[in-house]
């Protein structure tokens, strides 16, 4: 799947989120926001940087697809290599609901369904 399909793909995830905005920044950087504040960074579609709950960064560290996010890992961040042959879009789902309920007020987050 080309990188521009997998764009597209997180960006359908992402925007039917409750009150889920596009932004580009720094230049050419787009990143998925609930009230302003990241949840996602989709990359160039090679990518995807993502909050994780704290329990569950070692076990997706310890997967070679992931590695802590530049700038980011202290607070829990991880990016995702997308690069792979075939990308598990259930998986992906997951990673962006379970950052966007991270990220967004508890009021929106519950609104999401568990995935």
């Amino acid at each position: 799947m080309a990188h521009t399909t997998r764009l597209g793909m997180m960006r359908k995830i992402a925007m039917a989120l409750p009150e889920a905005t596009e932004e580009v920044t720094w230049g050419t950087d787009i990143n998925f926001r609930v009230r302003k504040k990241i949840f996602a960074f989709p990359g160039d579609g090679d990518s995807l940087t993502v909050k994780a709950e704290r329990d569950e960064v070692e076990a997706l560290l310890a997967d070679p697809r992931f590695t802590p996010a530049p700038y980011l890992a202290r607070g829990g961040w991880v990016r995702c290599d997308l690069r792979t042959a075939t990308v598990d879009w259930e998986e992906i789902t997951e990673l962006i609901h379970t950052s966007y309920c991270l990220i967004a007020p508890k009021t929106l987050a519950k609104l999401v369904s568990p995935t």
